[in-house]
C-alpha cells in the first residue's frame, strides 16, 4: 500500500507579509500624524511641504540607483492627472476634513475608496467585475453610511462634523478618479517611482500656486512635533509607503496589496482613541465590520475584466 501523496505545502512569502504589514501600519497611523500638522500651519502649507519634500527624496534616490526619470509626453501627461487629482485636491480636502471630524472616521470613509474604484472603472473603463465583488462594494458603501449616521449622531449633526464628513466622502471619490490616472500612467510604461516623484513634485507645485493664489500664510512651526509629524508624512507615509505599495502590487497582484486597505481602519481607530481620546459607539464598529466584510469578498472576488 502506497503512502499518499501530500502536496508540498507553500512557504509563507515573508517579505510580501511584512509589505503588507508595514503599509497598513504606517497609513493607519498617518491620519494621526495629520492632526499634528492641523494647529500649527495652513492645510494647504502643510500639504505643499509633504509633497514636496516627498518628491524631492524620490528623485534623488532615483539619481543615486541610476533609474531614468525622464518621462514621455503621454507619461507626463498621466502623472500630471494623479499629481492634480491625488496629490493636490484630494489630500488638501483629507487635511481639511481632518480639522473637523476625528483622524479615525475619515480614515474608515477612504476605506470605501475600493468600492469606488471598482464602480468608476466599470463605467468609464468598461471593466466587468463578479457578483461577489458588486456584494463586496454594497457592504463597503453601507459601513460608510453606518459610520457617518454615527459621527452625526454622536456630534448632534453639528455643521462642523457635516462639513468635515462631505468633504471626506468628496476626497474619497477625487482619490478614485486619481487611480485612473495612475492606471493610465502604468498603461504608458511609467516606471513607479519615476512616475511617483513626478506626480507629488506637480501636486505640491499646484497646491502652492493655489496657496500663493488665495494669500495663505506660509508659516513653518519649528517645533519637534511639526517637523516630526512632517518627516514621517512625508518620508514614511509618501515616500516608503506608496514604494511598497506598488513594489507589492506589481509582484504579487493588486488582490494581495488590497488586505492593506482593510487592514488600515482598524489600526487609525486605535491611534484615534489612544491619541485623540475618540469614542465609537456600536454603530461605528459595524460600520466597519461591514467595510472589512466588503474588502475580504473583493479579495475574495474572480477578477474579470
Amino acid at each position: 500500500m502506497t503512502a499518499p501523496v501530500i502536496p508540498p505545502q507553500r512557504p509563507v512569502d515573508v517579505k510580501a507579509l511584512s509589505s503588507v504589514l508595514i503599509c497598513s501600519v504606517i497609513w493607519g497611523t498617518t491620519w494621526y500624524a495629520i492632526t499634528l500638522q492641523l494647529p500649527a500651519a495652513d492645510p494647504v502649507a502643510s500639504v505643499t511641504y509633504r509633497f514636496a519634500l516627498a518628491s524631492l527624496t524620490l528623485f534623488v534616490f532615483c539619481l543615486m540607483r541610476g533609474h531614468k526619470i525622464g518621462l514621455t509626453r503621454t507619461q507626463h501627461l498621466a502623472v500630471f492627472g494623479q499629481g492634480v487629482l491625488t496629490f493636490s485636491i484630494q489630500y488638501s480636502m483629507v487635511y481639511e476634513a481632518e480639522r473637523h471630524v476625528a483622524s479615525a472616521v475619515v480614515a474608515v470613509i477612504f476605506a470605501g475608496l475600493a468600492f469606488a474604484n471598482l464602480v468608476l472603472f466599470r463605467l468609464l473603463l468598461g471593466q466587468r467585475a463578479s457578483w461577489r465583488a458588486w456584494l463586496g462594494a454594497a457592504l463597503g458603501v453601507l459601513g460608510v453610511a453606518a459610520l457617518f449616521i454615527a459621527e452625526l449622531r454622536r456630534t448632534d449633526a453639528s455643521p462642523e462634523a457635516v462639513f468635515g464628513l462631505v468633504i471626506a466622502l468628496i476626497a474619497m471619490v477625487i482619490a478614485a478618479a486619481g487611480n485612473l490616472a495612475a492606471w493610465k500612467a502604468q498603461k504608458e510604461g511609467a516606471p513607479v517611482l519615476p512616475a511617483l516623484a513626478w506626480a507629488m513634485g506637480y501636486g505640491a507645485a499646484l497646491v502652492a500656486i493655489y496657496g500663493l493664489a488665495t494669500g495663505i500664510e506660509w508659516s513653518f512651526d519649528p517645533t519637534l512635533s511639526y517637523i516630526g509629524s512632517l518627516l514621517y508624512l512625508s518620508l514614511f507615509g509618501s515616500v516608503i509607503a506608496f514604494a511598497l505599495y506598488f513594489a507589492l502590487a506589481r509582484a504579487k497582484g493588486y488582490a494581495l496589496a488590497s488586505y492593506i486597505s482593510a487592514l488600515t481602519p482598524p489600526v487609525a481607530m486605535l491611534v484615534s482613541v489612544v491619541f485623540e481620546g475618540a469614542r465609537f459607539g456600536w454603530e461605528a464598529a459595524l460600520g466597519l465590520l461591514l467595510v472589512l466584510a466588503g474588502q475580504i469578498l473583493l479579495i475574495r472576488a474572480p477578477k474579470t475584466a
